[in-house]
């Protein structure tokens, strides 16, 4: 449900209101725009009379929201959210950001060699898996916290904030504390009770990846579980989807560009690497996730590719990258936007 108050509203009868809602049990948030503020309910609704709260001389209107989700629609939020990191302005239309660095962190030269590059290449944050989720137990799983370690060094050297997975509740104080974006990834897209912890244990702005076989409305639903909680830090990435195509090794779904644009206020990336599967593609796939509108780009990049440890096929070398930023700013220059 939407309030909208009256421009000229008694603040002291807008407070009797609300606080006549949220002793129902529903939760008032305040949205403040230039010509009017309104409050977006969420909870049980359905116990809330309209015309009762029609009745009160700061309501303006009233709407019932049939949308799931209320923290995340745009209808409760109509201006874009812009969310900060080090300096870094996600989202709103602004430069487009250009994320960098390998699937998982090797070792510790590996990584610092690859902040350098990333960086000099044009991206401004740093991306690297240090807790690996692997379909098979027996691939490489990571280096964990002294991979954790070896990003916040590469981050001291480069200035390049850090971009990391995180895989269980476990690991959420460790990540508080050292990282600067929580990635949560597609096979943790649904998992509820950590979505739950990271809303109420961090601040910290969280990428959210579409899961594998997920709708769009599922994908949104994963965010408002985060925001519900209490942390509105979210970030949408797109990774690709599984369809019946095998040519590329997910199917890239450009489309939740527009759609997650127009159905909330939160900012969108995209994951060309995981779309694709193959470095060949990357670079074709980040200029169209670009002109469609995209907030930005996070990329896989490794020196040598041939011998990674992990997905060492969609990685792009650090001079391909360079050659892709340089491309993608001509796209985001044409629509108004820089990197």
């Amino acid at each position: 449900m939407i309030i909208s108050i009256k421009k000229d509203a008694d603040p002291k009868e807008v407070q009797t209101l609300i606080r006549t809602l949220e002793a129902k049990g529903v939760k008032a948030v305040e949205i403040q725009g230039s010509e009017f503020n309104v409050y977006g309910l969420t909870g049980d609704t359905s116990i809330i009379d309209e015309k009762a709260v029609k009745a009160y001389h700061c309501v303006e209107n009233v709407v019932r929201v049939q949308a799931k989700y209320k923290l995340a629609n745009r209808m409760f939020h109509p201006e874009d959210t812009v969310i900060e990191v080090g300096g870094i302005r996600i989202g709103g239309n602004e430069k487009i950001v250009v994320i960098g660095g390998p699937c998982a962190v090797e070792n510790k030269e590996m990584i610092l060699n690859l902040a350098h590059e990333v960086k000099e290449a044009g991206a401004v944050m740093l991306r690297g898996g240090a807790y690996k989720p692997r379909t098979s137990p027996y691939s490489f799983q990571g280096m964990r916290t002294e991979g954790i370690l070896a990003m916040v060094e590469a981050r001291e050297q480069t200035g390049l904030p850090i971009v990391t997975e995180l895989m269980g509740e476990a690991q959420i104080d460790e990540f508080e504390r050292y990282v600067d974006i929580i990635q949560i990834g597609a096979r943790n897209m649904q998992n509820f009770e950590l979505l739950k912890e990271v809303g109420r244990r961090t601040s910290k702005p969280i990428l959210l990846k579409r899961g594998f076989s997920n709708t769009i409305d599922e994908w949104i639903m994963s965010a408002e579980y985060i925001m519900a909680n209490g942390n509105p830090n979210v970030i949408f990435c797109e990774r690709g989807i599984r369809t019946f195509e095998t040519e590329t090794r997910n199917t890239l779904d450009l489309s939740v560009i527009p759609i997650i644009k127009e159905k909330t206020h939160l900012p969108i990336i995209i994951d060309p690497s995981h779309a694709t599967g193959d470095w060949k593609l990357v670079e074709a796939a980040s200029l169209a996730a670009i002109a469609a509108g995209a907030d930005g780009l996070i990329i896989e990049v490794h020196d040598n590719p041939e011998c990674a440890l992990s997905d060492g096929a969609q990685c792009l070398k650090p001079k391909k990258f360079k050659q892709l930023v340089d491309k993608a700013r001509k796209i985001a220059n044409v629509l108004g936007r820089d990197i």
